[in-house]
């Protein structure tokens, strides 16, 4: 590459770079809905608000899990082996198949986002009802397993009624609820009619 060649598309990589710059920076000081947006974006919308319609979960919070599971990635996969969009595992899903009455489940149905929905949608609501709508404990559970949630409060490890997110014995579980409840939030402000 001459010389010439070289400055000029050093001096467009520096006007690229400057143009990042200002949008990151407009970001951080202003807040602008739409780039925020971006960063929080709402795909497959019309399955998330079918399924939270029909089992009773907020919407947005449906989305702020999906968003901390997958990054929006239905073919994600997990190391311990959960599946999909909501990272369902198999003997979960099996599971709500049954309790739904799904009867042509299998494994593959992970990977559809409507299916992925549709189970962790359920399995949302299944955990509110367990943990009466505690969004900190249903996070929690979502992550760490109901049995661990249960177990922690029957041994008062935690409070269910003052539950503070430093209570929780797994750090993974921790640091997972923080991401969400800031997601949860964050869709709030950027999608509540």
């Amino acid at each position: 590459m001459d010389k010439k060649r070289l400055q000029r598309w050093t001096s467009g990589r520096k006007i690229c770079m400057l143009i990042l710059l200002a949008i990151l920076t407009a970001y951080c000081i202003m807040k602008i809905p739409v780039l925020e947006k971006i960063i929080y974006p709402y795909p497959h919308r019309d399955i998330i608000e079918k399924y939270a319609d029909q089992y009773g979960v907020d919407p947005l919070f449906v989305v702020a899990v999906i968003r901390e599971e997958s990054k929006f990635l239905p073919q994600s996969e997990s190391h311990k082996g959960a599946i999909g969009l909501m990272q369902l595992m198999p003997s979960t899903a099996k599971s709500i198949s049954e309790s739904i009455g799904d009867k042509t489940y299998s494994d593959n149905d992970l990977l559809s986002p409507e299916k992925n929905i549709q189970y962790g949608t359920w399995y949302l609501a299944s955990l509110q009802k367990v943990f009466s709508n505690n969004t900190t404990l249903v996070i929690a559970a979502y992550n760490g397993g109901r049995g661990h949630v249960q177990e922690w409060i029957e041994t008062g490890q935690i409070d269910p009624k003052n539950i503070r997110q430093q209570d929780i014995p797994f750090k993974e579980t921790r640091d997972y609820v923080d991401r969400v409840l800031k997601s949860y939030q964050k869709y709030i402000t950027l999608y509540h009619n």
